[in-house]
């Protein structure tokens, strides 16, 4: 009978290049570099069961013991020893309750094929018309029992709405998940997952009681949500809930006999070719702050709910790195409480963390109800910063942001104009436009984030006005280079290049005279920059 706490069942790549399947203890092994997922979302998964894991069974006591064990991992025989204690939750086939499944058997709902657990496989509509394009139907008939229960988990913590009663995730359907992480990718497997680990002072509860369902759902009977008045609320469970959400009622089918896993290639003697799944499972609501993701609220509505932050089409860029890196009760937005919980410890321990270089791993579906549009996963930059410099440095970098945001809307509607007769009647996906200048400009925009936090370690409040002129001069360049490629590229006739030009010139007229410009231009004193024209 397998268990995720004591047997051998995530791959994890070691300092040789090598991928070995260990237990979870091995996390604090010196020569664990990372998971070694087949799947991205699987990746970020693991991560998160990780994390999960030590937060419910490791967690430090206070920052002092946070620090002591980030300098120095624990053996793999005191990590065991903790692990000891949430080691029944963790079963993953036999009899008794079982990871992350329904507390009753489900035996008499229709199986399904086990490729429905997986967020971007088609459903039944996409099948029965023909519309599974990108995720072709029967190319996941089995999974090894490891990959579907990394299968199970991606589901329970991504959980988009599902149809008549199939409950939406903790967090809302595809939320944005952000990690600390060292910069360095050759460190241990432990200090990227210690990193996003909080000590107890910083967060207070009760000592959990992990028999009784408040931590574990699927440890009691399922509180069912056929009725109004059955949602569960933050209040109702163990804030350790969070990570162990299970908004959607399945039970798997094990096969203990011989095939190959469709996800990993591998011969496996665990087989999962079906689940059982019933709706009205748990249906969580309310004001959920989620430890690993971002929320924003309406700054109009102090006492309203909170929304969890989710990928988006475009993809994830800077326009939104604020919100991933600061809270503000002005601008209704609260960064992940594992980034605001990093920022503590360092600000409190310079000698530890002054060379310890960090960003930020953002990562997470970008869901159209319960359809994909994509899966988004990148890294940011995480800046050390003085708690009390957070108001000066959090209105710079708006400010930036939105000349960047302010300069995009001019580059495409004057795109628009040269390609158009009749632009403000045009239809259609510009989004290419976008998704290129925020790319483009991106590497700019964190130098100039990078030196204004120099300036504000050096007694400054803004922006330094060199650094400012060198930006916007960067962000000038790369939206008339842009509006060149897509709208100059071609010669086409006369009058068309006459359309052309005169978006180009009222492109610049913008860029280098408009409102906004000049007034950037006053407040940071920058100088003139030459027009271009061609």
């Amino acid at each position: 009978m397998m268990n995720l706490v004591k047997d051998p069942w995530l791959p994890m790549r070691m300092r040789d290049g090598s991928v070995q399947a260990l237990p979870i203890s091995h996390i604090c092994a010196d020569d664990v570099l990372d998971f070694a997922l087949p799947r991205a979302d699987f990746q970020g998964a693991a991560y998160q069961f990780a994390i999960g894991l030590l937060q419910t069974a490791f967690a430090p006591k206070d920052s002092t013991q946070w620090v002591e064990r980030f300098k120095q991992a624990p053996t793999q025989q005191e990590l065991e020893l903790d692990l000891q204690a949430v080691e029944h939750a963790f079963n993953a086939e036999g009899s008794g309750p079982l990871f992350m499944q329904d507390f009753e058997s489900l035996s008499e709902q229709k199986p399904s094929n086990i490729a429905g657990l997986l967020i971007d496989a088609p459903g039944e509509n996409g099948i029965k018309n023909n519309t599974d394009h990108f995720i072709k139907r029967g190319v996941c008939d089995q999974m090894s029992l490891e990959m579907a229960l990394l299968a199970l988990f991606t589901l329970q913590i991504n959980a988009p709405s599902g149809g008549a009663g199939h409950r939406v995730g903790l967090r809302g359907g595809g939320p944005l998940t952000t990690l600390v992480m060292p910069a360095d990718s050759d460190a241990p497997l432990w200090q990227k997952l210690w990193l996003n680990v909080i000590n107890r002072e910083s967060w207070v509860y009760e000592d959990p009681d992990f028999s009784d369902g408040s931590v574990f759902p699927w440890l009691a009977p399922t509180r069912t949500s056929e009725k109004k008045g059955s949602e569960v609320f933050h209040d109702h469970v163990h804030p350790l809930h969070m990570f162990w959400a299970m908004p959607r009622r399945i039970r798997l089918d094990v096969k203990n006999h011989e095939g190959v896993c469709a996800i990993t290639g591998q011969t496996t003697s665990n087989i999962v070719s079906d689940y059982r799944t019933q709706n009205y499972g748990y249906n969580y609501s309310g004001n959920w702050t989620h430890p690993l993701t971002p929320y924003k609220g309406d700054p109009k509505k102090p006492d309203g709910d909170w929304l969890s932050a989710k990928g988006q089409p475009g993809g994830i860029q800077y326009k939104i790195w604020d919100a991933l890196t600061f809270s503000s009760e002005e601008n209704a937005q609260k960064c992940a409480r594992v980034v605001g919980h990093f920022e503590r410890i360092s600000e409190g321990n310079p000698r530890v963390f002054k060379k310890v270089v960090t960003s930020l791993w953002v990562f997470g579906y970008d869901m159209d109800n319960m359809k994909p549009r994509g899966w988004y996963s990148t890294t940011m930059p995480l800046f050390q910063f003085d708690p009390e410099q957070q108001t000066d440095l959090l209105l710079e970098v708006k400010r930036l942001q939105k000349l960047s945001g302010d300069a995009l809307w001019h580059l495409r509607t004057q795109v628009k104009a040269a390609w158009f007769e009749s632009p403000s009647d045009t239809k259609g996906d510009m989004s290419f436009i976008d998704l290129e200048f925020w790319q483009r400009s991106e590497t700019s925009f964190f130098n100039a984030v990078s030196q204004l936090m120099d300036a504000v370690d050096d007694g400054s409040e803004v922006l330094p006005s060199a650094t400012a002129n060198v930006w916007l001069g960067q962000l000038q360049h790369t939206v008339l280079d842009l509006f060149d490629e897509y709208a100059l590229s071609e010669l086409g006739s006369e009058r068309t290049m006459l359309k052309r030009i005169e978006a180009r010139r009222a492109l610049c007229g913008w860029l280098f005279g408009g409102k906004d410009i000049k007034k950037f231009k006053q407040e940071y004193q920058v100088e003139e920059q030459q027009e271009v024209m061609s």
